[in-house]
């Protein structure tokens, strides 16, 4: 694929962004770049095919995915493959066998985000026509620079000198921690010896690559119902029982766990709602909650302390509670054995300036799972960084990225998986 074409599917995804398990045309229209490579793609697993769909994790609801799937059909994109899509199971997986060698997976994600982009002409993709058609949706975090890499890299691969097995997985929903998992789970990483994920921007410019990117905070997203009993407040106070009293008291305790000796931890109550008039005792009311930790035993620390405070401020105020756990993440490290052979090829990539050897994220990314699996299989893993220059930063409605960091992402990762085959087969 030339610049052009590179640059084309790119502004195409972003065109049509979609979220979390709703990435229907995404998928398809992967599919269709996919079959019009000249190289043929040996395997192709799609949909439910490509993932372990009993392990997808913070799946929306039957409506939702039914109005994103209704859209996505009045696109010109293959019926069939679109079909099988239906019920939110989205991503692909990619192989190409040549010969004898390694088996070596990429990982790119693919989903968008539930938030609008912006409409000033200083904003690139709407001064050049490419802004999201998707109302309320776009792409703010490069996924779709991310998909549009790995097909780069799958033609790259295909033109080489590479001996081996690729897979490229084209993880959908990594945005609510729920994509990787389902893939981890599934047969196709079994095999993998060697795997490279990647990510644009994190604030390196175009022309830096990060050869092993740590500092992964484990996550775990939880969801808590308090039940209390109303009443009305000015009448009848005593007879109410509170639930915004017992949401009001799991917040502040929340933020005054105590922080742990081992490494960072995190909490955010990200959503708080509850009650319906002034004049009422709340009833119900509603958390929704993240922890995190540098390591998976400093999240499920925070996890269980959580859990803790929650069970005593309903108790205080004689609730009932609810805690429903949603999706989460492990923590990873990257394999010294891959960051440096990516730190090598990325020195003697044309349009890369400068090279980092390592950095830390300071978030979460649940491609740690299958980082984690292949690790656990005997295998190595690395989480890649490429530089671009973004206006906005990551999630902002101002996020874009510099089309020539396309090419950087493939050049480096594509010689880093031929890089591995040749050390494997010792030529």
């Amino acid at each position: 694929m030339d610049d052009d074409q590179l640059v084309s599917l790119r502004r195409d995804l972003h065109r049509k962004p979609e979220p979390a398990w709703r990435e229907f045309y995404t998928t398809a229209r992967i599919v269709d770049a996919l079959k019009s490579l000249e190289a043929d793609i040996d395997e192709l697993y799609v949909g439910p095919d490509a993932i372990a769909g009993e392990h997808r994790l913070a799946v929306p609801d039957e409506t939702e995915l039914e109005a994103w799937y209704e859209q996505a059909s009045e696109y010109d994109i293959d019926a069939d493959v679109l079909e099988s899509l239906e019920g939110g199971y989205t991503g692909a997986v990619a192989v190409l066998r040549r010969g004898e060698g390694p088996t070596v997976g990429l990982r790119v994600d693919i989903d968008g985000l539930p938030r609008a982009e912006a409409e000033e002409t200083s904003h690139e993709p709407a001064k050049m026509g490419f802004r999201s058609e998707h109302d309320g949706a776009m792409h703010a975090c490069g996924h779709d620079a991310h998909a549009t890499i790995g097909i780069g890299v799958i033609d790259a691969i295909a033109d080489s000198d590479f001996s081996g097995t690729l897979k490229v997985f084209f993880q959908p929903a990594e945005e609510v921690i729920g994509g990787a998992k389902s893939m981890a789970e599934s047969e196709h990483i079994e095999d993998v010896e060697y795997l490279l994920a990647m990510h644009i921007g994190l604030d390196h410019p175009t022309g830096e690559i990060v050869a092993g990117i740590d500092g992964f905070l484990a996550v775990s997203h939880l969801e808590a119902t308090f039940s209390g009993e109303p009443a009305h407040a000015g009448a009848r106070p005593e007879e109410g029982r509170n639930a915004n009293q017992a949401l009001a008291t799991a917040v502040q305790n929340l933020y005054a766990i105590p922080r742990h000796s081992a490494g960072e931890t995190r909490v955010n109550a990200g959503v708080i709602e509850g009650g319906s008039a002034a004049n009422i005792i709340a009833e119900e009311a509603r958390l929704v909650a993240e922890v995190r930790g540098e390591t998976t035993e400093l999240m499920e620390y925070m996890r269980e302390k959580s859990q803790r405070v929650m069970d005593s401020a309903a108790e205080m105020h004689d609730c009932e509670l609810e805690v429903e756990l949603g999706a989460e993440a492990p923590s990873a490290t990257s394999d010294q054995g891959l960051v440096s052979i990516v730190a090598d090829v990325a020195g003697a990539t044309t349009g890369v300036e400068r090279v980092l050897e390592r950095d830390k994220l300071g978030g979460s990314e649940d491609a740690t799972f299958l980082m984690q699996r292949v690790q656990e299989n005997g295998g190595l893993a690395c989480y890649i960084g490429v530089g671009t220059d973004h206006p906005g930063g990551h999630h902002t409605s101002t996020f874009d990225v510099d089309e020539a960091s396309l090419r950087h992402g493939i050049d480096v990762l594509a010689g880093a998986i031929e890089r591995v085959s040749l050390e494997q087969s010792g030529r």
